[in-house]
């Protein structure tokens, strides 16, 4: 009997390798407006990666060197020309992106979108769009600073012209009730934390700075709301870094908003490879990955997750 249930499962095994197998060779590529290196898109990538590697498919990452729409869109043509099985984009921008995407679908490679874009994608013809709809996203942020008793509040831009960062902005005025200005920046930590420094003292008023990038704002805006020495001033930021966690731990953030990267990367292969192998997709058009509010609660497990590219 052993040796019948051994042969059986060896037989088994055989037949799941041969499958396997046999899709060893397709090929999603993700073209997005982040760079690998930045520790948010690094999330995005490694889920991407883990889930590859589950479903026995490659997956290449690729990415404009700066947030430049013209670059990523010539990168989208460059993909489509690849003829892999599936394609996977971000949509900061549907102006600029909205032919490019739109020739990928006509090609009949199936598209997935991520990230960004979720008012735009169904149109462009994706097959389903995972992320979060940003306005509501920075209307629920700006309600429960509201919830705080807060007053005041800046908003730092680190990507000005990504229309996803405009409607976090935005939805965070709507939800807020108070004046919210908006703070243009670069993704340069000194850059970020002079200007911050500079809005806050020619301004005492200003008791929120909202972030909207952990990474990119939310810390060197915790640095800057620190130098000041006015503990009064809320920091609170979309996204996750493990610095901006531990000043969540430590009392000098109130609390991130997250949007769960790793999923951009991780359901989006999946079920791409499903679709390409099987023709299943969800019928919904949205798999809504955000907004998750993070508070000194939940930070400590989520900073060890987070060390792992996973939070």
């Amino acid at each position: 009997m052993k040796t019948f249930i051994k042969a059986a499962v060896l037989a088994a095994a055989a037949l799941i390798g041969a499958a396997t197998s046999s899709f060893a060779e397709e090929r999603i590529i993700m073209i997005s407006h982040g760079l690998a290196n930045d520790p948010y898109w690094n999330i995005v990538k490694n889920g991407g990666d883990m889930a590859a590697k589950q479903m026995g498919v490659k997956f290449d990452y690729v990415a404009p060197e700066t947030f430049d729409m013209v670059r990523m869109s010539e990168l989208i043509t460059s993909a489509v020309n690849q003829k892999p099985d599936g394609i996977i984009v971000t949509i900061p921008d549907a102006d600029a992106l909205k032919d490019a995407i739109k020739s990928a679908v006509a090609s009949g490679i199936p598209v997935v979108s991520v990230n960004s874009g979720a008012t735009v994608a169904k149109d462009f013809g994706t097959l389903i769009h995972i992320g979060q709809d940003e306005y509501p996203a920075g209307k629920r942020v700006g309600e429960k600073l509201k919830e705080l008793g807060q007053k005041k509040a800046i908003c730092i831009n680190h990507e000005v012209g990504n229309t996803a960062l405009d409607d976090r902005c935005r939805g965070v005025a709507d939800g807020f009730g108070g004046p919210v200005t908006v703070l243009p920046t670069t993704n340069d930590f000194q850059e970020v934390k002079s200007k911050v420094t500079a809005a806050l003292s020619s301004d005492p008023e200003i008791d929120t700075v909202v972030a909207l990038s952990a990474g990119q704002a939310g810390e060197p805006a915790v640095d800057a709301v620190q130098s000041t020495g006015n503990t009064k001033v809320k920091v609170v930021s979309f996204d996750l870094s493990p610095g901006f966690l531990q000043a969540i731990i430590d009392g000098k953030a109130s609390f991130a908003v997250e949007h769960q990267p790793f999923f951009h990367g991780y359901l989006s292969t999946v079920l791409l490879t499903n679709y390409i192998r099987y023709g299943l997709m969800p019928t919904n058009d949205l798999i809504e990955s955000g907004p998750k509010f993070i508070t000194a609660k939940e930070a400590p497990q989520v900073l060890e997750l987070a060390k792992k590219s996973i939070r």
